[in-house]
């Protein structure tokens, strides 16, 4: 439910944090009961799974970073304990009281989890001698503090092995508040799945300030917190703002099947990638009867596209290693964990839910196809899916963090495209251009919001954010616009089931008033960029060149590595290549320089001059020093905080 059939007035509960924001419509109040109706609110068994387990909570209930600075507040979200009002849709409304649950957790004797301090789940795992870290959350500091606490309950034990489960930031973020450089060379293990490295840095480099300005909608960092605010993201509650660190792995999962044991620890893994993330695995704890999910199968319907945006991911080999995983694991499997949310214990019911959850990626990925070869455009197709009955009557199959809309649109992309075939949109006008016609049309912006105005006291919000977008595109100082714009909005998220739509509706409703609230959090960390290798780190630099400006240019500079091959670098036709090693893709170049990798990094990322190199005596030249710069300044910087609700 988006809560666009609705209007009119009315919410007894006061406003929490957000002194510009309205009250829920009626239209969107009626919805909203409508839900409590229609869903099965009686059923606890989630709530007593959240809970089972609870062995307490940290005794200070901020995180802070060294400078003082919240990271994290375990109480920021105490206010779902109250009746749902009328601004939240009950159904998110309860699945973010569940998320919001905090503490340390016994899984099962040996298997604990730290749950509540951060998007995702810390998973411990006791050895012979000390733990095994799974996933440590996306900061330090809120890792250090999960760490903590579980140290408080279960004594002070080394940390003797860390485990990754896949390439998102909120599943390795954290580990240097749980383990350090020193303790990886003498000996701890840190484990991934193939490909980790490669994935966990490109993500975040190559298209990472724009992937990091959307997620600030999506996870709505920036709003308060309240119930008319930020109540959650469906998969977690929100992303921590501390320090995100990276330490690379020392030990490849390259197969399924493969066997390990860490500290006494016996795991058996299966490799999942294309699922939820390009690399990642699932983990079976033998000795434990326990299955590891990764982020495969969780409390809600997943993103096969985030809002954020990644690459679109296969549902149909999603739901073919759910299958995999219940063929493998499912006869000595007695309760499924994983990196958000709360266990399922029980065989017969882990299996339920597993196939329950590969019939949801199942229906969406064939169905999308059914009516895909039926002519239905990726609009068409999202309105008209429902989902079978069985299915949405299991709460963790609703869309609390990926939707049936804009899974199957992801679906649609995935197969065919962004074209939906009709030569009417192959070569439309871009948005501010689109916009000043379509308002011209429409009588000029007064009328448009006359009429507009008329919908939106019919409780056609859909409509009116539709229409009123082409006014703040064609004129984004039109005040009367915005405010419009921004109530429509923010009725869309009163109404939205789903976590990162509501958050979207509402940071967008927030900047339409307030202005940029920018990005809060930056995971392209030093320690994510000191991970690129050398190719990455070329690659990130030709996505920056400024084409256009430099059509004419043609540079050549040589890097002669102390260590390594010869990496050529030329800027030509507004194309930045690199070659490794000498023949003739090498052009001849304009400049040598002889350095080492850390000095050469030090120069492409910015950290030190070249020419303070060789002063230092780090780097020798050898022909036009000033080409170095030259290059360098035909490079384009990011916009972290660029414009998504106005032009």
């Amino acid at each position: 439910m988006t809560g666009n059939e609705h209007p009119e007035t009315g919410n007894e509960h006061p406003n929490t944090g957000n002194e510009h924001s309205r009250p829920a419509e009626q239209g969107i109040v009626r919805g909203n009961e409508e839900v409590l109706r229609r869903l099965p609110f009686d059923d606890t068994r989630d709530f007593d799974d959240a809970r089972r387990g609870y062995m307490g909570t940290a005794e200070e209930t901020v995180v802070r970073d060294p400078q003082g600075r919240t990271v994290w507040d375990l109480e920021a979200y105490d206010f779902l304990q109250q009746d749902c009002p009328d601004t939240a849709n009950p159904s998110l409304w309860r699945q973010s009281r569940l998320v919001a649950e905090h503490g340390l957790f016994e899984v099962v004797e040996g298997i604990y989890q730290v749950r509540g301090f951060d998007l995702s789940n810390m998973t411990v795992v006791e050895g012979d001698r000390g733990v095994l870290v799974i996933d440590p959350l996306i900061s330090a500091e809120t890792a250090a503090a999960a760490l903590a606490l579980y140290r408080a309950h279960r004594g002070t034990r080394p940390v003797t092995g860390v485990l990754y489960t896949h390439s998102h930031a909120d599943h390795f973020g954290g580990v240097r508040g749980v383990l350090t450089d020193e303790q990886v060379t003498t000996g701890v293990p840190v484990i991934a799945p193939t490909g980790f490295l490669e994935h966990a840095v490109s993500e975040n480099v190559y298209a990472g300030t724009a992937m990091a300005r959307r997620a600030a909608y999506m996870y709505g960092a920036v709003l308060p917190k309240g119930e008319r605010g930020q109540i959650g993201a469906g998969l977690g509650q929100a992303t921590s703002a501390g320090s995100v660190g990276l330490i690379a792995p020392t030990l490849d999962v390259t197969r399924t099947g493969q066997t390990e044991t860490v500290d006494g620890i016996r795991m058996a893994f299966q490799l999942t990638p294309g699922t939820e993330a390009p690399a990642e695995l699932n983990i079976h704890f033998p000795d434990h009867a326990a299955l590891c999910m990764a982020e495969n199968a969780t409390h809600n319907l997943h993103n096969l596209l985030t809002l954020r945006g990644a690459e679109v991911r296969d549902p149909r080999e999603w739901a073919r290693y759910l299958t995999e995983a219940v063929a493998l694991f499912g006869a000595d499997t007695d309760v499924a964990f994983a990196s958000h949310h709360w266990p399922v214990w029980g065989r017969e019911r882990v299996v339920e839910y597993l196939s329950e959850q590969r019939d949801v990626y199942t229906y969406l990925h064939d169905q999308t196809l059914r009516m895909l070869n039926q002519g239905y455009t990726p609009l068409e197709i999202a309105e008209q899916m429902r989902m079978p009955p069985a299915l949405e009557r299991a709460w963790h199959t609703h869309g609390y963090y990926g939707s049936v809309s804009h899974n199957t649109k992801a679906v649609y992309q995935r197969y065919m495209g962004w074209f939906d075939g009709n030569p009417a949109h192959l070569w439309e006008h871009p948005p501010v251009e689109s916009a000043t016609r379509y308002v011209e049309f429409m009588g000029g912006a007064d009328e448009v919001l006359r009429r507009a105005r008329e919908s939106y006291a019919r409780g056609d919000y859909r409509w009116v954010v539709q229409v009123v977008n082409h006014v703040v595109f064609a004129d984004p100082g039109n005040a009367a616009a915005r405010e419009l714009q921004a109530d429509a909005l923010e009725q869309l998220g009163y109404g939205s089931e789903n976590g990162p739509w509501r958050n979207f509706y509402l940071t967008g409703a927030m900047e339409l008033r307030q202005g940029s609230a920018g990005t809060p959090t930056v995971v392209a960390s030093p320690d994510v960029l000191r991970a690129l290798t050398l190719d990455q780190l070329f690659d990130s630099l030709a996505i920056r060149v400024d084409g256009p400006n430099c059509w004419d240019a043609d540079i050549c500079v040589r890097w002669n590595l102390t260590a390594g091959d010869p990496v050529t670098l030329r800027l030509r036709n507004g194309v930045l290549t690199h070659v490794t090693g000498t023949g003739p893709a090498a052009s001849e170049p304009d400049v040598q320089l002889t350095l080492d990798e850390e000095a050469l990094r030090a120069v492409l990322l910015g950290v030190t001059p070249l020419p303070d190199l060789v002063e230092q005596g780090r780097a020798t030249a050898e022909g036009d020093l000033t080409k170095v710069a030259e290059l360098l300044g035909h490079l384009s910087d990011p916009d972290p905080d660029f414009a998504i609700v106005t032009p």
